[in-house]
């Protein structure tokens, strides 16, 4: 009985970890970017992709949830239960696209230093680099990580909501566009829920819980709080930051290319508002260089549950994160100017959505992967295989219209 009690509370906790490095992955500086670019370019339209991200966000994260925890399997291994090799084909795909993103988390986590202390950008990136390294490398590791996401989570919604509640926003003009656009981008579509729920933030909660303990059908209520709170918790800063955008491109300002987030916060609330900036950029740089790094990881890890805790594993894991981590920083070091390659790479983590999420479905019916008690339900099967469709079309239709 103890050791049910005790179960359900470790898992308990892990699904609250999991959401919120969830949630945080989902909300870095490449999502700052794209919705200040996209709100600039669409105006009170961009809120149709923000509500078509919500919905796939919630379709995707409880069908790759449920899967990974049923299963007992990291999402590459159920891959190549599918069929031989194409486990390793995902790993790749994640892998790289993770790695892309964390150029632009840790320039972010670099700037949001930058703002608040005035150190170079190049150095804040290291100092943050080097943090996120002794974050994921200690004893605690996912003791440390839940705790410090947590924390960063509270500081990016206070920053939000302070913002917010100075503004004056147009709450007619954004929830009419949301629900009736007049135009529809599939770019802008396919940019923000690749950039928010695609790549390696599809499977960050998911692999979380796991390697929390979860595992089986009786772990299904922690899928469903971590999921559904993970993605309130993003829904919430999605919807608050597209607002604020959106009361400063109807207000005339221009934003700044460079660096458009920052100008948000700037014609919001001057001085302080731009420190406010820093202070949510830096927290949420470090939250997702954390969550890509331990997602992507987890992606190179094929060992099973009973050998990860080997002398061996912990140091392949430690090297790893040290090498993730430190490519990303020396490429930002050398390259600089972040802001389109987060809006690329969001692009492309959205083509790598119908794939993964099409593979986890295939899955989640075979009775060798799921075991013989398990029924997968029928409308999470539906509504995924309507994303991916939906969003498969949205890159093809993208890819169409730059040619």
């Amino acid at each position: 009985m103890q050791e049910t009690t005790d179960h359900r509370r470790t898992v308990r906790n892990a699904a609250i970890g999991g959401a919120f490095l969830m949630a945080m992955s989902a909300v870095g500086p490449g999502f700052l970017t794209q919705t200040a670019t996209f709100t600039q370019q669409e105006g009170a339209n961009f809120g149709f992709a923000i509500l078509m991200c919500i919905i796939v966000d919630v379709i995707v994260q409880l069908n790759i949830w449920r899967v990974i925890i049923v299963s007992g399997k990291r999402a590459q291994m159920i891959a190549n239960d599918v069929f031989p090799g194409l486990g390793y084909f995902l790993s790749l795909l994640v892998a790289i696209g993770g790695l892309f993103f964390n150029i632009g988390n840790v320039a972010g986590a670099g700037l949001g230093l930058n703002v608040l202390f005035g150190i170079p950008t190049i150095w804040g990136a290291v100092i943050s680099a080097v943090a996120a390294v002794l974050i994921l490398v200690m004893k605690n590791a996912l003791k440390a990580v839940d705790r410090t996401v947590q924390v960063l989570a509270v500081i990016a919604v206070l920053v939000l909501l302070y913002t917010l509640a100075i503004m004056k926003i147009p709450y007619g003009t954004a929830v009419s566009h949301t629900f009736m656009p007049t135009k529809v981008n599939f770019y802008s579509i396919l940019t923000i829920v690749g950039g928010t729920v695609g790549g390696y933030i599809s499977f960050a909660g998911g692999h979380r819980l796991l390697e929390g303990g979860a595992q089986g059908t009786k772990d299904l209520g922690a899928v469903n709080l971590g999921a559904l709170s993970g993605i309130g918790l993003a829904s919430v800063i999605r919807i608050v930051l597209f607002l604020t955008g959106l009361a400063v491109v109807l207000g005339g300002a221009t934003l700044d290319a460079a660096n458009p987030a920052a100008t948000i916060f700037k014609v919001a609330a001057g001085t302080f508002g731009y420190k406010f900036f820093g202070l949510l950029l830096f927290a949420a740089g470090m939250s997702s260089v954390i969550g890509s790094t331990f997602t992507s990881i987890s992606f190179l890890d094929y060992t099973s549950r009973k050998n990860e805790n080997t002398d061996h594993n912990r140091h392949y894991k430690m090297a790893i994160t040290i090498g993730f981590i430190a490519f990303a920083t020396l490429i930002f070091c050398f390259v600089g100017q972040p802001a389109t390659v987060l809006v690329v790479v969001g692009a492309i983590n959205g083509f790598i959505l119908p794939i993964a999420l099409g593979i986890l479905l295939v899955a989640s019916h075979k009775t060798k992967i799921m075991g013989a008690g398990y029924h997968h339900p029928a409308w999470l099967t539906w509504t995924g295989w309507l994303v991916v469709i939906f969003m498969a079309y949205a890159g093809i239709n993208t890819v169409l219209n730059l040619l």
